[in-house]
């Protein structure tokens, strides 16, 4: 009989005073269930993605909320192949936004952060509120690129490191008495992201139960979200419904070069640039056409390639 694999992500913020313990615990868990993935423990709690057997994952699964209560898992399609190795780590905090000392939680999760939404909470508050509410992007903005909610605002950022200085610099202070909706993938980085603007002056912050995924499941592409959604995985991107195909997508993607409908990024050929840039295929697989766009690398691919 055929084994079937799976891959799990999940999250939950709560005191740990040992992160270290936890930390060796995990690796020894997943180590015996023969698990892959990247974890990641700090005084604030745990943030995850493994894959591997079902089975193990169903006995990870019983072991952790075991050990810390009530927790949340996303089940998606892969396996321990996905991953190159299992890698247990503590960090000062599970996503880098930089401020571990602002970050405040207790057994109920984040504390100060905006209210959860569900996704039909989310349209309701569009409807009531209507062009009073703002989409704020919470991931980097290259994810952007290939989907966002509709109209969102979206913060020149690069890193979660970025956010810090992009909400300090003023240029968001119109939003500040408004309707704020925050959105990332899962959720995991709207957790923080809502109680960082809510310490700057923001004065009404929302954040998605769930995040664009759970939206996604919900709406599929008859929602206010538009276009694909970039993961973290080999895949690099995945649609809601029917996919690119469903007649309410909307394409938002496009080749740097020639500006063909495009969801796929690749790296600059530019091996100290390896900027992910979007590229139709056609582009990507030209030597001379393989890179972010920036002229120095456009230079350095042409003498690669004369070479």
């Amino acid at each position: 009989m055929q084994r079937i694999s799976k891959i799990l992500l999940y999250y939950k913020f709560l005191p740990i005073s040992d992160p270290k313990a936890v930390m060796l615990w995990q690796r020894e868990l997943c180590e015996r269930l023969s698990l892959k993935g990247r974890i990641l423990i700090s005084e604030h709690g745990i943030n995850g993605t493994v894959g591997g057997d079902m089975d193990a994952c169903k006995e990870y699964v019983k072991k952790c909320k075991e050990y810390f209560g009530r927790m949340e898992f996303k089940w998606s399609e892969g396996g321990a192949e996905d991953f190159p190795r299992l890698s247990v780590k503590v960090r000062d905090e599970i996503v880098a936004f930089g401020v571990p000392g602002e970050l405040k939680v207790d057994e109920n999760g984040v504390i100060g952060g905006g209210v959860h939404l569900k996704p039909a909470q989310v349209n309701k508050l569009v409807e009531e509120r209507g062009d009073d509410v703002v989409f704020f992007d919470g991931r980097n903005a290259m994810e952007a690129q290939i989907g966002k909610f509709k109209n969102a605002v979206v913060p020149d950022v690069t890193t979660t490191h970025d956010f810090i200085a992009e909400l300090e610099s003023g240029k968001y202070d119109w939003m500040k008495d408004k309707p704020v909706i925050s959105y990332c993938t899962g959720g995991i980085r709207c957790e923080i992201l809502s109680a960082l603007m809510k310490n700057r002056g923001f004065q009404e912050v929302y954040q998605i139960d769930g995040g664009i995924v759970r939206y996604g499941e919900k709406f599929g592409n008859d929602g206010l979200w538009e276009g694909s959604l970039y993961v973290f995985d080999k895949r690099m991107h995945t649609e809601f419904g029917m996919g690119i195909e469903d007649p309410g997508f909307v394409q938002l993607g496009h080749c740097v070069h020639c500006g063909t409908a495009t969801n796929k990024f690749e790296n600059c050929g530019n091996l100290d640039c390896r900027t992910l840039t979007l590229m139709c295929s056609a582009c990507a697989e030209d030597p001379m056409k393989r890179t972010c766009g920036k002229e120095e690398c456009a230079n350095v691919v042409m003498q690669t390639v004369e070479k």
